[in-house]
């Protein structure tokens, strides 16, 4: 990705327009029509918001 994201209000907006995205994403999902694709998009995202969290959390701690 980009620059690296260090202060706290950035990571938090960082981490709010994930969870936009990831919202918008599921929106977007048709239950009649929605494969296994559409479900592993969903856990591929899930665990990137959730490792980029932990991120955060180390740098929060170390602050």
């Amino acid at each position: 990705m980009g620059n690296s994201i260090q202060d706290k209000s950035s990571q938090k907006e960082y981490i709010k327009n994930r969870i936009d995205l990831l919202v918008d994403v599921l929106d977007s999902i048709d239950a009649e029509t929605a494969g296994i694709d559409e479900i592993d998009k969903i856990i591929s995202m899930l665990d990137d918001l959730e490792e980029k969290c932990k991120q955060f959390r180390y740098d929060w701690e170390e602050k």
